[in-house]
């Protein structure tokens, strides 16, 4: 879905939560990954869960990004309206080392997670 009425208000809004280091490091994890929760991210970014929490709500508050509630977990994720903003934005970073080392460790705990998930199920099938 794309955005049909590009307001200049909204597009402050976008323009402010891009000027944040920590913001555009989150947007740029949801914009690569789908959905994470803030202990997802503060992982990654290695922040306190204070900092993550106050930028995702930030980001949140601006309409940038969405929550899904699933028991106590809330999955944050990019709002499809803003996919192609942000993918442009992304553009101009695609080879910022900060950036590509957040990925690197996204991909290394998400690695982890799937070995876990493996070993879990294969000790709960095998007995």
């Amino acid at each position: 879905m794309r955005l049909k009425n590009f307001s200049l208000s909204f597009g402050s809004q976008i323009f402010k939560s891009v000027s944040e280091e920590s913001r555009i490091r989150i947007l740029h994890l949801l914009y690569r990954n789908g959905e994470l929760t803030i202990s997802d991210l503060e992982h990654i970014l290695e922040f306190t869960q204070t900092k993550t929490s106050r930028h995702v709500t930030y980001l949140k508050n601006s309409g940038i990004i969405s929550a899904r509630k699933v028991d106590q977990w809330v999955f944050y994720s990019l709002r499809e309206e803003v996919e192609e903003i942000v993918h442009r934005i992304f553009e101009f970073l695609v080879k910022d080392t900060t950036l590509q080392k957040d990925q690197e460790t996204y991909e290394i705990l998400a690695s982890n997670r799937e070995l876990a998930q493996n070993r879990f199920q294969n000790r709960v099938f095998y007995k």
